[in-house]
């Protein structure tokens, strides 16, 4: 929270009162709220964007590293997502005419936890509602999910009766990757629908409307998306609007605004997506992580959503368990004090293979405070 930018239409009721409510939730500093004036309608050209964007730029502190933008129109700029115009200003490269590849976002599977000092961009996601009652919910799951660590997580990647739509897949190997952990479960199956899943936490399908998308229990932080030429329009075309996933129980979404083509660059990769979620990423991080090429898209939900993330810790006798997924394979040295401030002191050391959570040690009786630090081998 202390590091997201909340931007608020000023010409847009529904706007400030769903960034109201997002501020508070989340607890952001009120100093991270960023007023800007844009048309409330679907679409606005380069012009009418062009003065909300210096607006925007005028009054992000440096320490911002992403935005959550609170209100659900307008959602494109010309031909781009409005999150892609205020990532990356209306940079026409990131439009296609007709079924051409654009540019590619530097920050597609990146490993940054901060993209404004590392990538020089600040991703967003609109907290689209069509109400404040929607936004309400959508929010209070966001809240829930952080640091929710769910007992057990169902995710599904479809394979559906629509070939074209049908593009999306996870390896076998990165399948076995994903489920390595007993707290998610996922599974690439066949079929145009889902029912009675009673802890989804990611649902990726191909279709341009989704049944029963209402009969699941979608878990606080869910994910869901339908690859479609037109799941952005979100007030509706056809085609399912992306905003439907949120009304039904999801925390996040995505849909394109303009005609994309199946191209797989240009819709969420699920085994990026939910690697980095459950590796500890908030929402906004991991759904950008997992688009090559986002100009066309808009992503949608609780930016701040992050059900595995912090850390855990666990007592058993004179054994501490420190967990969290943010752990990645290598070493690390445990140190230990007995104020905040320090001095530290070593305690040992661990070494973490990719299948590794956790780090268990015995505390002397007077670490109040503890310090786990990866060591980084230096190559000259």
């Amino acid at each position: 929270p202390q590091t997201l930018g909340l931007v608020i239409n000023r010409k847009d009721p529904l706007s400030r009162e769903i960034g109201e409510y997002y501020r508070l939730t989340h607890n952001l500093p009120a100093e991270n709220v960023i007023e800007i004036d844009l048309p409330v309608q679907a679409g606005i050209s380069a012009q009418q964007f062009a003065g909300a964007y210096d607006q925007l730029k005028q009054n992000t502190a440096e320490h911002i590293q992403a935005y959550g933008l609170a209100f659900w129109q307008p959602y494109k700029v010309d031909c781009l997502s409005m999150t892609t115009a205020v990532t990356f200003g209306v940079d026409k490269r990131f439009c296609a005419s007709g079924c051409r590849s654009t540019r590619y976002s530097a920050y597609f599977n990146s490993s940054s936890s901060a993209p404004w000092n590392d990538h020089q961009l600040r991703p967003s996601m609109a907290i689209a509602a069509r109400s404040l009652t929607q936004a309400k919910r959508l929010i209070d799951r966001g809240k829930s999910s952080r640091q929710s660590w769910p007992d057990h997580a169902s995710g599904f990647v479809m394979k559906t009766s629509d070939k074209a739509r049908s593009v999306r897949g996870i390896a076998e190997t990165d399948l076995k990757r994903l489920n390595r952990f007993d707290n998610l479960e996922v599974i690439q199956e066949k079929g145009n629908e889902l029912r009675g899943v009673r802890d989804l936490m990611f649902y990726f399908t191909g279709l341009s409307r989704v049944p029963s998308l209402e009969r699941n229990i979608y878990l606080p932080g869910a994910v869901a998306d339908h690859l479609t030429s037109y799941g952005g329009v979100l007030d509706g075309t056809g085609q399912m609007s992306a905003i439907e996933w949120l009304e039904g129980g999801a925390t996040g979404s995505y849909g394109t605004v303009v005609e994309p083509c199946n191209f797989t660059a240009k819709f969420p990769n699920p085994t990026i997506l939910m690697d980095n979620y459950q590796r500890g990423d908030t929402l906004v991080e991991a759904y950008w992580k997992s688009v090559a090429m986002p100009g066309q898209g808009i992503f949608i939900g609780d930016p701040l959503a992050r059900p595995w993330g912090g850390y855990q810790l666990k007592q058993d006798g004179e054994w501490l368990t420190i967990e969290s997924h943010r752990f990645q394979p290598g070493n690390y040295v445990i140190l230990s004090a007995a104020n905040a401030d320090g001095p530290f002191h070593k305690l040992g050391t661990a070494t973490l293979t990719p299948d590794d959570l956790s780090i268990s040690l015995k505390p002397p009786s007077n670490s109040g405070f503890l310090r786990v630090d990866r060591l980084m081998r230096t190559v000259h």
